[in-house]
């Protein structure tokens, strides 16, 4: 999909609203991306609201005191509705619009809506389809007649039924056809993935902040052709590309769906099997965009998110990318990280180095051998030149001695 895929004749108008429970709060930060979520989904933000608060007020998300500037905000600058910075409860949701008479979204909503316009795989449709639902299924009181109101915009697209059904038996229906489809879907994964594995192929998972210049990377790597956008979510369906190494040997490189600050939890369920490729990797290349200034904040939410999805112990080389932008080369530090590289994936600054760094990586979990086969044996020397790595072959009277390094799994072969 390319940028705003909304028709032109409702574009939006919003304010975004945020409460900033504590000093030190990263609410400015949250609402910039914010704005940036609301232009990648067709809308501009007018204005912001931000109120500094003990707890996010139960009932109205902001105290009684800020409706009223919402309300003259709304009002001055001609807008059409409100996103919120955190997912609304539909008691939230329903107060707002009651109190406010305009358009009520909050960040999930704006989430799906652009995943919902992304989505290219059959997979990725149904993730963001069951996502969608379980959403609306939570807010079915309230929504209807905020989205009767709409008249099309933000909240109203996707790839599932296009009217709102607004009876729960038919959303649980299609909850549970979609979620039998996603496993036959998985099910497809699981085999391609058991293949790799069986033929032992090393597999490094890109995984950063959405927006830090994964697909970027993995174009410039292997010319893969992928969407390269400078929005966010530009890539939601894994892609997955072999990369031949200088020295021969080959790593699969899988580019995940990015990630972001307040993923919604819907998404998080749904995106896992995405963002499973990173569990099975055996590198994880955490992409971070060295010019943003809440790197450190990105980085952060990135190692939580993979926590969240039980991704731990595994070696991590961070890439400091769009380096060709910092001046001051030596202020982000990464401790997390086995390996930190600076990269410029647009300029191809330290892609030689990190090419460098993965030969050294696959190697590392290899075997080294030095042995005379004979020459009978030369589909031994076979296995080791497509599996492995052949650093030396010397044809001799008595058989061909060969100097490399092999996959464990393959030991016995080799030797027997």
């Amino acid at each position: 999909m390319t940028g705003h895929h909304l028709t032109d004749e409702v574009k939006e108008k919003v304010i975004l609203v945020g409460v900033c429970l504590r000093e030190g709060d990263d609410t400015e930060a949250s609402l910039q991306e914010l704005a940036q979520l609301a232009d990648t989904a067709g809308a501009e933000a007018v204005g912001t609201v931000i109120q500094n608060r003990e707890q996010i007020h139960p009932g109205t998300y902001v105290g009684k005191g800020k409706l009223e500037e919402i309300r003259a905000l709304l009002w001055e600058r001609e807008a059409t509705g409100i996103i919120c910075d955190d997912e609304l409860s539909p008691a939230q949701m329903a107060n707002l619009e009651e109190e406010l008479d305009t358009k009520v979204m909050d960040r999930t909503l704006v989430i799906l809506d652009i995943f919902a316009g992304r989505a290219a795989t059959r997979e990725g449709k149904i993730q963001v389809e069951l996502a969608q639902l379980r959403y609306r299924a939570a807010r079915l009181a309230g929504l209807g007649r905020s989205l009767s109101r709409l008249g099309g915009g933000i909240g109203t697209r996707g790839p599932g039924e296009k009217k709102l059904e607004t009876d729960r038996r038919l959303i649980r229906e299609r909850i549970s056809r979609l979620k039998e489809d996603l496993k036959s879907v998985e099910r497809h994964r699981e085999v391609t993935r058991s293949q790799r594995s069986r033929n032992h192929a090393y597999v490094a998972a890109i995984v950063g902040y959405t927006n830090a210049g994964k697909s970027t990377l993995l174009n410039m790597l292997t010319n893969a052709g992928v969407a390269e956008e400078d929005r966010l979510f530009a890539t939601l369906d894994p892609t997955t590309r072999m990369l031949a190494l200088p020295n021969g040997q080959q790593v699969l490189l899988t580019d995940t769906v990015g990630f972001i600050r307040k993923l919604p939890h819907h998404l998080i369920e749904a995106f896992k099997s995405t963002l499973e490729e990173a569990k099975y990797a055996d590198l994880i290349l955490h992409v971070a965009d060295a010019s943003n200034p809440n790197v450190e904040t990105q980085m952060h939410i990135v190692y939580e998110t993979l926590r969240q999805l039980g991704v731990m112990n595994k070696p991590v080389f961070t890439l400091f990318n769009k380096s060709d932008l910092v001046p001051d080369r030596n202020t982000i530090k990464d401790m997390n990280a086995n390996e930190t590289l600076r990269i410029s994936a647009k300029t191809g600054e330290g892609l030689d180095l990190l090419l460098e760094q993965l030969e050294k990586q696959v190697r590392a979990g290899r075997l080294y051998v030095e042995k005379i086969f004979s020459y009978q044996e030369a589909a031994k020397i076979q296995i080791i030149r497509r599996r492995g790595e052949i650093l030396k072959e010397e044809y001799r009277d008595e058989g061909i001695l060969v100097k490399g390094y092999i996959p464990p799994e393959y030991a016995f072969e080799i030797y027997h």
